[in-house]
C-alpha cells in the first residue's frame, strides 16, 4: 500500500508545483527605491534685531500675504525719521536757492539807497555845474572845481552800486548749484524709499501659500542679519526622487506617470516624471541595498499629483511604472 500511496504523492507535488509555476504568473518587478524631497524656501530679514513676533506655529499652514515674523522697528523706524528730516533740510535749501536772494524787505531797502543815491548825483552835478561856471568867471579856485568833479562822481558811483545790490538780490542762485541741490533732494527720497522697504523686510509675510516646516527663534531672542527665520514648505514644492538603473532609464521620459507608495502614506498615488538626470551616478547610500549596492543608477524626479500633505520628506518611497 505504501509503495502505491509514494509514487501518487510525488506526482501530486509535481502537479501542484506546475499548477503554481504557470497560474501564478511572472513575478512583479522589483520597484525603484526613492524618497520624498521638499524644496524648501528659507524666509530671513536682511538685518539683525530682537524678533518681536512670530505668527506663525511648526507644522501650521499659511496662505499668501500672511505676517509670519516682525523684529523690533524701533531702530528701522528712528532711521526712517532721521532721512526725512535730511530730505526736509534739502528741499528747504533747493527753495532757497531757486527764490531771489533777498527777502522782499530787503529789496525796499536797496530800491531806497537807490533813490538816495540817485538825489545825490543830481545835486553833486547841479554843484558841479555852479562851480564850472563860477571857475570860468574866476570865481572859483581850480581845487574848488576838483572836489567838485570828485563828489558827482563819487555819487555816479555809489548810484551804480546800489542798482547793481539790488539786480544781484533779484537773483535766485546758480544754476549748477540748483542742480546739486535737486540731486540731493532726489537722493533723500530714495534712500526714504529704501528704508521703507527695510520696514517691510523686517516684517515680511508669506511669498506663497505653504506648511510651516520649522521656526528657528522665539520672541525676544536676538536674530542676525540672513539668518533664516521660518522655513517653509510649498505643496508644488514637493518632489519624489528615486533612482532607476542603467537598464530602465531609457523606457522613461518626462511627462510619464508613474505609481508610488510609502509606508504610511495610504493608498498608492501617482507621480508625473519632470526631471531625468543626463549622467549616471552610483547608488546614494540612502537607498543602498544588497540589491542595488555598487550599481549606477540614474536620479528621476516625479511631481506627486493630488493631496501632498501626507507626504513628509524624507520618507522612503517605492516607485513603479504605471
Amino acid at each position: 500500500m505504501r509503495r502505491i500511496l509514494l509514487p501518487i504523492a510525488i506526482l501530486a507535488l509535481v502537479g501542484v508545483a506546475i499548477w503554481w509555476m504557470f497560474l501564478r504568473g511572472p513575478d512583479e518587478p522589483a520597484p525603484w527605491l526613492g524618497y520624498v524631497e521638499g524644496e524648501s524656501i528659507q524666509v530671513a530679514a536682511p538685518v539683525s534685531g530682537t524678533l518681536a513676533r512670530l505668527d506663525v506655529t511648526r507644522g501650521g499652514k499659511v496662505a499668501a500675504g500672511d505676517a509670519l515674523f516682525a523684529l523690533n522697528a524701533v531702530s528701522t523706524e528712528a532711521q526712517l525719521r532721521q532721512l526725512q528730516a535730511q530730505r526736509d533740510q534739502a528741499q528747504a535749501q533747493l527753495e532757497d536757492l531757486q527764490s531771489p536772494r533777498q527777502r522782499p524787505a530787503e529789496l525796499g531797502v536797496s530800491r531806497a539807497q537807490q533813490e538816495a543815491a540817485r538825489a545825490e548825483v543830481e545835486r553833486t552835478q547841479r554843484e558841479y555845474e555852479r562851480i564850472a561856471t563860477l571857475a570860468e568867471k574866476g570865481f572859483a579856485t581850480r581845487s574848488q572845481l576838483d572836489a567838485a568833479k570828485a563828489a558827482r562822481d563819487s555819487a555816479r558811483a555809489t548810484l551804480r552800486q546800489a542798482q547793481a545790490s539790488e539786480a544781484s538780490g533779484e537773483l535766485a542762485g546758480r544754476q549748477d548749484q540748483i542742480e546739486a541741490a535737486r540731486a540731493q533732494v532726489q537722493q533723500a527720497e530714495a534712500a526714504i524709499a529704501a528704508q521703507r522697504r527695510r520696514g517691510d523686510e523686517i516684517a515680511p509675510a508669506a511669498p506663497v501659500a505653504a506648511q510651516v516646516q520649522q521656526t528657528y527663534f522665539n520672541p525676544g531672542e536676538w536674530v542676525p542679519a540672513n539668518t533664516p527665520v521660518v522655513r517653509l514648505l510649498p505643496p508644488d514644492k514637493v518632489r519624489i526622487r528615486f533612482f532607476v538603473p542603467e537598464s530602465v532609464v531609457s523606457t522613461l521620459q518626462e511627462g510619464q506617470a508613474v505609481r508610488v507608495s510609502c509606508d504610511g502614506c495610504g493608498d498608492p498615488f501617482s507621480a508625473t516624471i519632470r526631471y531625468i538626470a543626463p549622467q549616471a551616478e552610483f547608488t546614494p547610500p540612502i537607498i543602498y541595498s544588497e540589491d542595488a549596492r555598487e550599481k549606477f543608477v540614474f536620479l528621476v524626479e516625479a511631481q506627486p499629483q493630488g493631496d501632498v500633505a501626507r507626504l513628509h520628506p524624507g520618507v522612503p518611497v517605492e516607485v513603479r511604472p504605471q
